[in-house]
């Protein structure tokens, strides 16, 4: 059956004189009319809709990480007298490693105001703001940094639950004498920020609250190239190190432990971003990563095959 042109049709068809593809009418192919071309407006509207639905994707699986994280963690604490006894294990291994020097160093902060204000401030806000402008930063220059710290979380928060659910600790502020919890007693900003029905009193081992600042601050040396801004990104993780400690939130042990879990997670997420993964996968769409170059294993496309006689 033909199908009619107009002229103006046949002209809409002609190339564009910069021969940009964008330009061409594409035919509906069953009534034979020509389909309005995309604009540049429209394609940037489509892109700003398309960033939109990403960001809305990554935040609810960041928030619904982190409401699963911490509901289970307070769900999960153990008895008093079980984590004051693993607390006092805790102390006696690392006087066996002469690393006992919490109580120590917070008797002597004691009398320096101003040591302990830093400490408290440090612990407050360190954290969790830090974490929060990182990953925004991070998904908007260094996607592919986001999304590897993002994984490295998520992993190391998991091992975390594990460690909590099975072996809870008492914090040094909890043992029966000795530390002085410095920050719920001197400012009410960190129950702003972690509400106490979200907090698992025992849960000092590992000290996540270090090992997450270390992510961050292995992920911004990365990405950052000045070397001021370097020496910084490195100095938070140290920084956090030091107030968990000086606050009696967690022993020198924890710090380690923490440290320990968030470095087998970035390994973790590092082998997962270099797996083998189909260049169309549902997975890909989903939860994104960037996987390894070498190792994408791109959508096979079915390619016609020409029978012809042999001459």
């Amino acid at each position: 059956m033909a199908v009619a042109i107009s002229t103006e049709e046949i002209e809409a068809a002609r190339p564009c004189r910069d021969g940009s593809s964008d330009c061409l009418p594409r035919r509906d192919s069953t009534i034979g009319r020509p389909v309005r071309a995309r604009t540049p407006a429209t394609s940037a509207s489509r892109t700003r809709l398309g960033g939109a639905r990403a960001l809305a994707l990554q935040l609810s699986l960041i928030v619904g990480a982190a409401l699963a994280y911490f509901g289970v963690r307070g769900l999960t604490e153990g008895s008093e007298s079980t984590a004051v006894e693993h607390a006092r294990g805790v102390l006696r291994f690392e006087r066996t490693l002469g690393i006992d020097i919490e109580q120590g160093v917070q008797s002597w902060i004691l009398g320096h105001n101003w040591i302990v204000t830093a400490a408290n401030w440090v612990y407050i806000w360190g954290h969790w703001p830090v974490i929060t402008i990182t990953f925004f930063w991070l998904y908007r220059r260094h996607h592919g940094s986001f999304l590897l710290l993002r994984n490295a979380m998520f992993i190391s928060g998991a091992i975390g639950l594990v460690i909590f659910m099975s072996y809870p600790v008492a914090p040094p502020r909890l043992m029966p004498a000795g530390f002085v919890d410095t920050v719920t007693e001197l400012s009410t900003s960190y129950r702003v920020l972690q509400p106490p029905a979200l907090v698992n009193k025992f849960a000092a081992v590992p000290s996540l609250h270090v090992g997450w600042n270390l992510l961050v601050g292995i992920m911004l040396y990365r990405t950052l190239k000045h070397p001021v801004t370097r020496i910084v990104a490195l100095g938070g993780p140290l920084l956090m190190a030091s107030a968990v400690v000086l606050t009696a939130n967690h022993y020198v042990f924890d710090v380690l432990a923490g440290s320990t879990v968030a470095l087998v997670g970035l390994a973790a997420a590092s082998l997962l971003a270099c797996r083998p993964v189909d260049a169309g996968s549902t997975a890909r769409r989903i939860i994104p990563v960037r996987p390894c170059p070498a190792l994408v294993r791109p959508t096979p496309v079915p390619v016609p095959v020409r029978v012809g006689h042999n001459r």
